[in-house]
């Protein structure tokens, strides 16, 4: 049975953000995929970022993929503490079909997940992220690198970037909440 690889970055937790996004509150943004970006801030403020990959091994079944990132889920708020809100990159649409697969399965896993322990999730559109983190909603895959390193982060790839700019789009229009 293939397990998720994790890679795992910690930063320190953005100064300048008002009293009220600093609530006990543990945020979740993710950039669904084989390799999923994720990004997380704890309930002191710090964010912690990194990938997990939820490809399938030579002799797993179909759902596989699907039950380790449920198992992910449940590891992740077992570390962090309740998860308070999630917010995903929603795609519309996809160049190849094992994508979209991947990406539905994934986010119908989420969307169940969070359902079930009574979390709020939303959807981000993919040009409204691109547009946020860099001034342009098609920005390339290096550009969102570049943004989130400019914005002190170390992001290993452009999923882990996404995930980053998905959480900072959150807490600046959210305000951290749903």
């Amino acid at each position: 049975m293939a397990e998720a690889t994790l890679t795992t970055r910690t930063h320190e937790a953005i100064p300048d953000l008002p009293p009220a996004l600093r609530a006990d509150r543990t945020l979740l943004a993710l950039d669904l995929g084989t390799t999923t970006g994720w990004a997380l801030r704890a309930p002191d403020g710090l964010i912690t970022s990194g990938t997990a990959s939820f490809r399938n091994g030579r002799f797993d079944g179909g759902g596989m993929r699907y039950l380790r990132f449920t198992n992910w889920l449940g590891e992740l708020e077992r570390l962090s503490g309740p998860i308070a809100a999630i917010w995903f990159e929603e795609v519309r649409r996809h160049a190849g079909t094992d994508a979209a697969h991947v990406y539905g399965g994934l986010m119908a896993t989420l969307t169940a997940w969070a359902e079930l322990h009574n979390v709020p999730y939303e959807g981000v559109p993919v040009g409204t992220i691109k547009r946020f983190a860099t001034g342009k909603g098609n920005a390339n895959k290096d550009a969102m690198i570049a943004a989130a390193r400019a914005r002190g982060f170390t992001p290993a790839d452009d999923n882990e970037a996404d995930a980053i700019a998905i959480l900072l789009w959150a807490l600046e229009t959210h305000g951290g909440a749903q």
